[in-house]
């Protein structure tokens, strides 16, 4: 089709997601397979790559945005512009869990975090006592300085003696198959047990040289 020597491109095409160091393809395909292809990036420049019309170009291309041009009877035609973004994404794949606490009163606030290292294409689910009812927050931040780690943060409120046990993440490479897993043990009080009596307020003061004793009953 001389008035439209690129074959129309979808959006899901447009926008390619790729792992750190993998090649990927430009699918900027003609309609005349003799077509001569010329592949440039943001700033004009032609990127070499090997071309196939019923494919694209294929490589390994730096993120960034990236046009195909080619000429039919001397007028110069442009494709749809494909938007590249590298992934990081390790064969290893460092996982760690934390909580403020392991032992909490009813009523009181659980938060546990589960901190995924080095990737970006990961998958991560929790398993908690209250998961079967749906009890608990979920919030991700992805963060990029001064490295990367996506930060997984599990948030039960007015918990109960019933939300005590295991708090699992697991976590997979969505596209190496390698799989992860922490976990934590949490204890939840029907009420404190603790009883503190001080016998001495909360400012003392004390001279020089002076030895004082600061007495505390437990119960």
């Amino acid at each position: 089709d001389p008035d439209m020597p690129f074959v129309p491109s979808i959006p899901e095409d447009q926008f390619i997601l790729v792992e750190e160091g993998d090649s990927t393809i430009i699918p900027c395909r003609t309609s005349d397979p003799n077509a001569q292809v010329t592949l440039m990036n943001s700033s004009g420049k032609a990127v070499f790559a090997v071309y196939d019309s019923k494919q694209g170009f294929t490589g390994s291309f730096p993120a960034g945005s990236y046009t195909c041009k080619t000429m039919v009877k001397d007028v110069e035609f442009k494709s749809d512009e494909f938007l590249i973004y590298i992934l990081r994404a390790t064969s290893e794949l460092p996982v760690k869990i934390e909580a403020i606490k392991t032992v909490y009163k009813t009523g009181e606030t659980i938060v546990v975090t589960c901190v995924v290292f080095d990737n970006e294409v990961v998958n991560l689910q929790w398993n908690y006592p209250g998961k079967v009812k749906e009890k608990g927050l979920i919030k991700l931040d992805d963060i990029k300085v001064p490295s990367q780690k996506l930060v997984y943060t599990l948030t039960i409120p007015e918990a109960s003696v019933k939300d005590t046990g295991d708090y699992e993440c697991t976590a997979r490479q969505a596209t190496k198959e390698v799989k992860e897993n922490k976990k934590v043990v949490i204890t939840v009080h029907d009420k404190g047990f603790v009883h503190l009596e001080p016998r001495f307020s909360s400012l003392e003061n004390v001279d020089l040289h002076e030895v004082k004793n600061f007495v505390v009953d437990v119960q």
